[in-house]
């Protein structure tokens, strides 16, 4: 099984960074943040609709926290999502925050992994 962090790192051109510290480890596309992780939580980026939804399938999903709550939501790691429902919600988080980047950042980031 592979690890949410690993899941994380396997997206293209992402970054492992530690701008508060030694915890929390933030995952980055280009310079924005797609996914926050600490011992026992993760923070994702999320569509305000699908955040909603899934806050109210989920009791181990809440608005994000310190973050932006419309935008972000926090997943406590306690076993009652299933993985893949983890990874779609990274996979999601990962594809808003690569949409936003400017054509020049996605270009570099194809060409740092085309050249890797």
């Amino acid at each position: 099984m592979q690890s949410l962090t690993e899941f994380c790192l396997a997206k293209r051109g992402a970054v492992k960074t530690f701008p508060f510290g030694p915890e929390p480890l933030v995952v980055k596309v280009g310079e924005r943040m797609f996914a926050l992780i600490t011992v026992g939580s993760i923070s994702l980026k999320c569509d305000p609709v699908i955040a909603e939804n899934l806050r109210e399938q989920y009791k181990a999903v809440t608005p994000g926290y310190h973050m932006n709550k419309q935008h972000w939501n926090t997943i406590q790691l306690d076993g009652s999502i299933p993985e893949e429902e983890l990874h779609d919600m990274i996979n999601h988080s990962y594809d808003l925050v690569f949409k936003g980047l400017t054509k020049d950042e996605k270009k570099r980031i194809a060409v740092s992994k085309s050249s890797s």
